[in-house]
């Protein structure tokens, strides 16, 4: 999946990671970096360095949560923001390289989640 994705992502300045963190973010911010963590399947360790980097280009913005000093609080930049459309055209350009429909896709995902995740079943 990162070969295939490489050449679309180059453009904007994005590894596979950061383009599904970005996603996770397009469907809505305020998010923990605990709830990116989950829904991605990354622990802090991986993330952490990667919401780091996103951060010094200008994409996200990382502020401690002022009700909870713990957790740390992940919005988008207008820069972010931007990208949205671009990163939604990325996301149909591999669904037609693959030529998988809305019902393959989830299917794909589906089973893949089950493949990293068995014990979750």
């Amino acid at each position: 999946m990162n070969r295939l994705h490489k050449p679309l992502l180059d453009p904007l300045g994005l590894t596979f990671p950061q383009y599904l963190v970005m996603l996770e973010l397009c469907n809505g911010t305020p998010r923990t970096v605990g709830d990116i963590g989950n829904k991605l399947g990354m622990d802090t360790g991986t993330i952490t360095p990667l919401l780091k980097r996103l951060e010094a280009a200008g994409r996200i913005v990382r502020m401690r949560d002022r009700a909870d000093e713990r957790r740390v609080l992940i919005t988008l930049t207008d820069d972010g923001l931007a990208l949205q459309s671009e990163l939604w055209r990325v996301t149909e350009k591999i669904k037609s390289a693959c030529q998988l429909s809305d019902a393959k896709l989830e299917e794909l995902r589906d089973t893949l989640n089950d493949f990293a995740h068995p014990a979750d079943n």
